[in-house]
């Protein structure tokens, strides 16, 4: 990133922090690496074969364990909190939002072969997978079952590439399935019919559905930071709006012929007009 986008970055997390961060004093007892990750996959394993809240136990799992592999350990308390929040995860609904499915129906979802799914045993296969299925939509629309979870669909499939870069393979296969029931739903929105009744069961999404706002500005550039993308958007649309670019930068640096599609539509995904829903 450019010294100005890196400035803006590290503002913003900088007011998140201050906004969130509980004062007061903990124990200190350090922990290794290995012992506070054996933690976390030890919670993570009992909702990793499920899709939970569009992949939330996944990407908070991961995510801590990239951090303390980076900072070379944590602290005993750190390992005990994050595993108890991936545990909470146990028995949750896959997710409110979905165009055409109740969550119900999402949760007895299969696959099989007439869905077309390739073959996935890597990261680069799954990021490469990931950016070809955003570059299919000829429309994104603004309400959260569509923008929203392909943005999770990002976040998700990212997750499961931290864990297969950190050697744990079983669990990247064993997080597949979620990822690509997501990609499954989402599939049925790809052409929508407007002549055709949009069923729409979601507590949060209204008809019409509206298109999303195309943002002008992508997150490498200073302008998307400074255009008032800040904590009054609904704080940070919950973090998406740093979360969708880390993850969608990460797919897009590890495939080497990406669809150019898959950037023009990952613009209508960040607009933080388009995150406030009413």
């Amino acid at each position: 990133m450019s010294g100005k986008v890196e400035e803006a970055v590290a503002a913003e997390n900088r007011r998140m922090i201050g906004k969130y961060l509980q004062p007061g004093t903990v124990p200190e007892e350090s922990l290794s690496v290995d012992s506070a990750e054996s933690r976390i996959l030890a919670a993570l394993d009992g909702t990793i074969d499920g899709l939970h809240w569009v992949g939330h136990n996944v990407i908070y799992a991961a995510i801590s364990l990239a951090a303390l592999h980076e900072l070379g350990g944590g602290l005993r308390h750190e390992a005990a909190d994050i595993a108890e929040l991936v545990s909470s995860f146990a028995k949750t609904i896959p997710g409110r939002s979905w165009i055409g499915y109740s969550a119900a129906e999402v949760k007895r979802l299969t696959l099989d072969e007439h869905d077309g799914m390739p073959e996935i045993t890597d990261g680069d296969q799954l990021s490469a997978f990931i950016l070809n299925e955003l570059a299919t939509y000829s429309v994104i629309y603004r309400a959260e079952a569509h923008h929203d979870l392909m943005g999770h669909m990002l976040t998700y499939s990212h997750a499961l590439n931290i864990l297969y870069d950190l050697g744990h393979h079983a669990y990247f296969r064993r997080g597949l399935p979620g990822v690509l029931k997501i990609a499954k739903v989402l599939r049925a929105s790809r052409q929508l019919d407007p002549e055709e009744p949009i069923r729409i069961v979601s507590p949060v999404d209204r008809l019409p559905l509206v298109e999303a706002a195309r943002s002008s500005y992508l997150p490498d550039q200073p302008e998307y930071w400074a255009s008032g993308i800040d904590g009054a958007v609904i704080d940070w649309d919950f973090g998406h709006l740093f979360k969708f670019p880390y993850s969608f930068y990460h797919h897009w640096n590890r495939v080497s012929e990406a669809p150019a599609k898959a950037m023009e539509n990952f613009r209508y995904i960040i607009h933080p007009v388009q995150t406030v829903i009413s």
